[in-house]
């Protein structure tokens, strides 16, 4: 019998199967007698798997939604995927040993992700930001019957400081245009290069993203405007000042000395800004350009790259612009996002009080 046991234990070895009781030769060759076989309960490890798998494979649904449907860009796409993430392994370590699902998460779990987050030492704005990131995926479950309730809702966000953003005086403005320029007036490609980054960003007030993605078709340098793909893919027409148009036309020349020829299959044949192999600048590469150029009129660390559009609506504002054209020009879909820029507007106040008040 001992031998019996041993011969029938290597033979379900060597055919590979995990059915109990099979007959010889029970393999592929028969599915009709696998579909007609009772399915075997999964372990509780396999339940928790299949649990899990199901809980990751909801974040991903999600976020093909937020890609195809609202096309939100990459790096967004990015950031959503490293917040979702963040909080799928918090409720991993949370509910260890348990099989959960998102209808197990309620408003206590998410203040304890919150407090989680405090306590690692994270800004207001970065958890405000993760929290919003849940908030939406949440309410997309909900939308989608794939939980009873929205926890999230009956959170509350972190007050944040209101943060005034870094931004040039005019002479620093002036400085910075003037270094750039004496380096373009050498005609070489860097110099010509760097000079029409700084002069687009300035002029029409571009998100890094923004800049670094523009396209040859996107600019008209008859009419002196460019087509901007902002946030969400959401496109809108700005106006270029003539001094950008000019270092545009300046740089033009450039650019087709290290442009991909047609002949080759290239996206960055397309793009605008380039780096010495005719390959589309990344965002860091435009980024260390004007950093270089900034730190040497402004206190390194104060000001970034973003400061450039910063000081674009500023300016605007300081000379008597309406609240509304900048938002419009900055492509914010909020007022309020716009408003903050009213904050650094003192020379702008204090001329409407000299004009306006009787006894000024």
């Amino acid at each position: 019998m001992t031998d019996e046991r041993q011969s029938g234990r290597a033979g379900e070895e060597e055919s590979g199967s995990s059915l109990p009781n099979e007959p010889a030769g029970f393999g592929p060759d028969v599915p009709d007698a696998i579909s007609h076989s009772p399915a075997l309960p999964l372990s509780r490890s396999e339940e928790g798997a299949s649990a899990h798998s199901t809980v990751q494979a909801q974040v991903s649904a999600y976020l093909r939604h937020l890609g195809e449907g609202r096309q939100l860009s990459p790096h967004t796409l990015q950031a959503y995927r490293r917040d979702l993430t963040e909080f799928v392994g918090f409720l991993d370590r949370e509910l260890e040993g348990t099989d959960w699902s998102w209808d197990a998460v309620d408003r206590l779990a998410l203040r304890a992700f919150l407090g989680y987050l405090a306590r690692r030492g994270l800004a207001r704005r970065s958890i405000a930001r993760k929290l919003s990131a849940v908030r939406t995926f949440f309410r997309w479950l909900h939308r989608e019957d794939l939980v009873e309730a929205n926890p999230a809702r009956a959170v509350r966000s972190p007050r944040l400081e209101r943060r005034l953003p870094g931004w040039l005086t005019r002479s620093q403005v002036e400085a910075l245009f003037d270094i750039a320029e004496v380096r373009a007036a050498e005609n070489t490609f860097r110099g010509a290069r760097d000079l029409a980054i700084l002069e687009t960003f300035y002029s029409s007030g571009l998100r890094l993203s923004e800049l670094q993605g523009l396209n040859l078709d996107d600019l008209d340098l008859v009419v002196d405007q460019v087509k901007v793909r902002g946030k969400g893919r959401k496109e809108r027409i700005v106006p270029l000042g003539g001094a950008a148009v000019r270092a545009l036309r300046r740089y033009e020349l450039r650019r087709a000395e290290v442009a991909p020829a047609p002949s080759v299959a290239s996206a960055d044949r397309r793009a605008v800004f380039l780096s010495e192999r005719g390959k589309r600048l990344s965002t860091r590469q435009v980024q260390n350009i004007v950093r270089g150029l900034m730190d040497r009129v402004a206190e390194a660390g104060r000001v970034s790259t973003h400061s450039l559009r910063h000081s674009f609506a500023t300016h605007l504002l300081d000379a008597g612009a309406d609240l509304l054209a900048v938002k419009e020009l900055l492509g914010h879909v909020s007022l309020s996002t716009t408003r903050i820029y009213t904050h650094t507007s003192k020379e702008r106040l204090k001329r409407v009080y000299d004009q306006a008040h009787p006894r000024a």
